[in-house]
């Protein structure tokens, strides 16, 4: 079968890495005589207007009893950050499109690449598109927030607390832009700690799972994830499996300031599990309640302020990639 590529590319995402990454991958395009088509978006939420265009003309499902020799089959490939990742691959759950997404990372953070193998070089992860071969399915989670209605997709993590909001005083920071042009990304995630740390008061959160209720009365942070990263590479639930249908529920009380510094040193070294504030468990299902007003933060896209009834529950998202490295030339 034959592939025809069509490429959203988010050229400012990860301070102008969207741009660079979709140069080079047009260079492979062009060399390798693939044919493609650009689609660059041009403000907030474009992806969401590029997807409904793009379903309703172009994206179908991956069907293996179905491929012909002579057929052109069009491949959809995401050239941007975990945030637009997640508007594609929402906006599809949401039309009810299950054409496979491939994927070219190219944000600030990349925790999904790191949590599903894909690689941060975009020439490997270019091969990595081009030698699977076919669609396969990847567990994410999908969320219902009973007091605004609203439903979604995660990809990487959804958090309430403190995470939301580091999440939220880096957006007001104004420091991404200029950090993302030194190479200097991750520092994006750890100096708003600081701030948000201080600000942050441990808040009640009920959590029903596995047949169980769990009350918390002053939660710290308490995240979902389906792999072990978030914010950029911290690996907030190293014991995550991606491979696994299962949710990790991370839950860190708050502590004494003392307390806390020592478990941000502790997660630095993937040693969290030794704290006493640290509380993790597996479940294939989960509701979360948050009654004070909290940040909330979702694939690294803050959720302002509010009160939370949240239902996770697992997803299968098809998606075009191998989860290995390619040592390959161009």
């Amino acid at each position: 079968m034959k592939f025809h590529y069509h490429l959203i590319v988010n050229p400012a995402s990860g301070g102008g890495k969207g741009q660079r990454h979709s140069d080079i991958i047009v260079e492979l395009l062009k060399k390798h005589q693939h044919t493609y088509t650009m689609y660059f978006t041009e403000y907030q939420d474009h992806e969401i207007a590029l997807i409904d265009r793009l379903s309703q003309s172009t994206l179908i499902p991956w069907k293996e009893d179905q491929i012909e020799e002579d057929k052109v089959f069009p491949l959809l490939i995401v050239i941007g950050g975990d945030g637009t990742l997640h508007q594609v691959i929402e906006r599809l759950d949401y039309l009810k499109n299950e054409a496979p997404v491939a994927y070219i990372p190219s944000g600030s953070g990349n925790d999904f690449a790191r949590g599903f193998g894909i690689s941060l070089d975009p020439v490997q992860a270019f091969w990595q598109i081009i030698k699977a071969g076919k669609s396969k399915e990847i567990n994410i989670f999908s969320y219902e927030e009973q007091i605004s209605g609203t439903r979604g997709v995660v990809v990487n993590s959804l958090g309430i607390g403190i995470d939301g909001a580091i999440v939220y005083q880096t957006v007001q920071a104004e420091k991404k832009q200029l950090l993302n042009q030194f190479f200097l990304s991750s520092i994006v995630y750890i100096l708003p700690i600081f701030k948000a740390i201080f600000k942050q008061r441990g808040f009640p959160v009920l959590i029903e799972a596995n047949g169980q209720t769990f009350n918390f009365k002053k939660t710290f942070l308490c995240t979902m994830t389906n792999h072990p990263y978030f914010g950029g590479g911290i690996a907030i639930a190293p014991m995550a499996n991606s491979q696994s249908a299962e949710l990790e529920c991370v839950v860190v009380e708050k502590r004494s300031m003392l307390k806390i510094f020592h478990l941000i040193f502790l997660l630095l070294f993937k040693k969290q599990e030794k704290s006493k504030a640290f509380v993790h468990f597996s479940t294939s299902k989960v509701r979360i309640v948050s009654t004070t007003q909290q940040y909330c933060q979702v694939d690294g896209e803050v959720i302002e302020q509010n009160a939370f009834d949240f239902t996770l529950q697992p997803k299968i998202q098809n998606v075009w990639f191998q989860n290995v490295w390619f040592n390959m030339k161009e």
